[in-house]
């Protein structure tokens, strides 16, 4: 029997853990650049994670938050929740958008299948599981995300031990138009907060008590650190031949062996597919309950037309700008809620 707290770290970090993340290309943006500073900015980002998550959780607790559109309302009030709520339900557009497209790249990439096939087969598995609700979001992650953590943490450690961490990339750079590893770290957790919000917001059948708000939070961005960390020191590593990849980890798993390469690229698709359904869950629990599969189908085939822009395109476009966004929401909730 898995213990709630355990369904909500699943579920945070099937949430986190995306395209970008899984890839390297996440981590390259946001930290790799630094060198070595970049770890000292991933273990800010794995201190806001843990302490913003179970302060978040306790709020929804502590307040009985049962949807986001009861966020909205308790937060802003009847004159400026709907701008609060355009601005979710453009984030949760463009982030299932990012994913579906990720799941074409690596059908074309990885699989030599059609990109399109994988924006199909992306929108109508993520569909299904929309069908069972919170009931089927928690049993999916909890069933794929150990698999996850497995997976990077494996594929790091075999990269550093056989390389014996010896760094490619130690100076980095002192500046990126993201400002320095501090700034950078900041913009990275703010880029999450927005999902983070939206799906934290739903999880009130599984908050018992202010203990699983705190454990779930809590060791959720323990292990999202852990799990950064390891793929940033991989991404140190081999810098620079990943340096300008869109899907780096790949790269580096060829050093492993061409077959582990297609594993991790099931881990990949695995990684895209938790946050594909946290973005789509986020936007079923906007709707009532009597149109919401309908209003859920027509989301995800609105969704097809943006992922044309591609996988790299939007990552580097969108999460910048939803970084700034998050960090204020994240704050304001906290500060106000």
């Amino acid at each position: 029997m898995v213990k709630n707290w355990m369904k909500i770290v699943f579920i945070y970090i099937g949430t986190v853990i995306g395209a970008g993340f899984a890839s390297g290309r996440e981590i390259m943006e946001f930290f790799a650049v630094y060198g070595v500073k970049g770890i000292f900015g991933m273990i800010i980002s794995g201190v806001l994670f843990s302490l913003a998550g179970s302060l978040l959780l306790i709020k929804m607790y502590n307040n009985r938050i049962k949807s986001l559109h009861d966020l909205s309302k308790r937060i802003f009030g009847d004159r400026f929740w709907l701008i609060f709520d355009t601005i979710i339900g453009f984030s949760l557009y463009t982030g299932y958008s990012v994913m579906i497209s990720a799941s074409g790249a690596v059908f074309e990439q990885e699989l030599s299948l059609s990109y399109d096939l994988g924006i199909l087969f992306m929108v109508i598995t993520t569909f299904l599981v929309f069908m069972f609700k919170l009931e089927g979001f928690s049993f999916i992650n909890t069933l794929l995300v150990p698999l996850l953590i497995i997976g990077i943490l494996f594929t790091s450690i075999y990269v550093n031990m056989a390389q014996i961490y010896n760094l490619s990339n130690v100076e980095g750079v002192n500046i990126t138009g993201k400002g320095n590893f501090i700034t950078s770290s900041l913009l990275y957790f703010g880029s999450n907060s927005l999902i983070i919000i939206i799906v934290f917001s739903s999880l009130l059948p599984l908050i018992k008590d202010k203990k699983t708000a705190i454990f779930g939070g809590a060791v959720g961005g323990i292990i999202l650190f852990l799990l950064g960390l390891s793929i940033l020191l991989s991404m140190l590593v081999y810098y620079n031949e990943v340096a300008y990849l869109d899907i780096p980890m790949l790269k580096i798993c060829d050093h492993i062996g061409p077959a582990y390469r297609k594993i991790y690229a099931v881990i990949l698709w695995t990684a895209i597919f938790t946050t594909a359904i946290a973005n789509g869950f986020g936007f079923m629990n906007r709707i009532s309950n009597s149109r919401r599969l309908f209003y859920t189908g027509i989301f995800c085939i609105c969704a097809i037309p943006l992922a044309k822009f591609g996988f790299a395109n939007l990552v580097s476009t969108i999460y910048p700008i939803f970084g700034f966004i998050g960090v204020g929401m994240m704050l304001f909730i906290l500060l106000y809620l």
